[in-house]
């Protein structure tokens, strides 16, 4: 058993496991067994490649909850916490 990746215009739509034989178990994409280079959503043009997608700018509520928690912390700390301490009161 091995790792393929199904190939459909030069895009992986998938990833499976395989053995290798017989008839291929799917019939409307290229199987072509994967390298370590091989995720969904990359290409393959006789090789694998993979760009990793940039992540989303953070919304307006989550930087407003990230400013709120670092002033929580800074005033955790002001009042003679460690990091320790802090960690864990906040979970993180």
């Amino acid at each position: 058993m091995a790792n393929y990746a199904v190939v459909r215009n030069g895009e992986i739509e998938n990833m499976i496991i395989w053995d290798g034989q017989g008839e291929s178990p799917v019939s409307d994409a290229d199987v072509i067994e994967a390298t370590v280079d091989a995720r969904i959503g990359g290409t393959y043009d006789g090789a694998f490649h993979y760009v990793v997608p940039t992540p989303p700018e953070p919304t307006a509520e989550q930087v407003a909850a990230a400013e709120v928690r670092a002033s929580a912390i800074g005033k955790l700390k002001a009042l003679g916490l460690n990091d320790a301490e802090i960690a864990s009161i906040t979970g993180g």
